[in-house]
């Protein structure tokens, strides 16, 4: 029995997004290809078609922006079956090379595609419920200070391995973990290599963590890997939809059940923390400042 880490982020570029987020979900070897099937299963039956295989990916930013929330609320809810032959044909008339067919797109066509982009995230969400999906973040301030280059894995990525071998050494077993990435430019994939190697072959706490973690990390590209969509789904929705802790920007209102759903796949680990005994420890992590390694040891 092993568990994969698949890690996507969020608002990276610190211009619209009010967190930067490093978001993975976690998943048992013996239900990833269940879950993969299942979400296909959901596309087909919410978007009348594999929306995966074309032009949109499954993630958040195509399928959760506010224009989608605003489309979707310009009619009343619409049933399942006549909201499905409206998005396949919205689909369809958007992808024609016809201008005119293009332009053909209905305002109904398009609320049924925004309802069916809500529908689907949340419906997605539930998936990973069943399939015992836990979700990890770390959580970044907009305003603190990125480190640049260094051999030193960033903070928020050891925080992010903190909270998944705690997951790890709480399962039965003591399972292995693997730890999946969507591809970086080349350089960065080096970096980033170097990085989770010096942190779990160098620091006492990242040898520790080594039992559990497997350190060398797996890159894929993210649109031929439903598991990293997922992951980019749960970043997005944590970025702009969560609000836990010390999280000093608001969340946009119409994610708000989305990011409640997102919330109960969090993992609460307990660990004696500072000389206190069960002390909570969720796999969301704030973290203030980029700058302050504590496990540089």
């Amino acid at each position: 029995m092993g568990y994969f880490l698949f890690i996507d982020e969020s608002g990276q570029d610190r211009q619209a997004s009010p967190h930067e987020v490093l978001a993975g979900i976690a998943v048992q070897d013996s239900e990833l290809w269940n879950l993969v099937q299942r979400t296909h299963t959901l596309e087909q039956d919410v978007f009348g078609m594999r929306i995966s295989e074309g032009k949109l990916e499954l993630k958040g930013k195509k399928l959760l922006k506010r224009k989608t929330f605003r489309l979707a609320g310009q009619v009343e809810s619409i049933a399942a079956p006549e909201r499905r032959e409206l998005v396949c044909s919205c689909l369809k008339k958007g992808q024609s090379e016809d201008p005119a067919v293009r332009k053909s797109v209905s305002r109904l066509e398009l609320s049924a595609l925004g309802q069916a982009k809500i529908a689907f995230v949340s419906g997605l969400l539930e998936l990973c419920s069943q399939h015992r999906v836990r979700a990890f973040a770390s959580i970044i301030n907009n305003a603190s200070e990125r480190p640049h280059g260094g051999d030193f894995l960033r903070k928020d990525y050891a925080f992010l391995f903190e909270r998944f071998f705690y997951y790890l050494e709480d399962r039965p077993s003591g399972p292995m973990g693997v730890v999946v990435f969507d591809e970086l430019e080349k350089s960065r994939c080096h970096l980033l290599v170097n990085q989770m190697e010096a942190y779990f072959l160098k620091t006492a706490k990242g040898r520790m963590r080594s039992s559990n973690i497997i350190p060398e990390p797996f890159f894929v590209h993210s649109d031929l890997t439903t598991a990293i969509q997922i992951a980019d789904l749960v970043a997005y929705i944590t970025s702009w939809g969560v609000q836990v802790g010390s999280m000093p920007e608001p969340a946009r209102p119409e994610l708000q059940q989305l990011a409640d759903q997102v919330c109960q796949l969090r993992y609460r680990a307990t660990r004696e923390i500072n000389g206190q005994e069960n002390f909570a420890v969720w796999s969301f992590a704030i973290i203030d400042d980029l700058l302050t390694s504590r496990y540089e040891e």
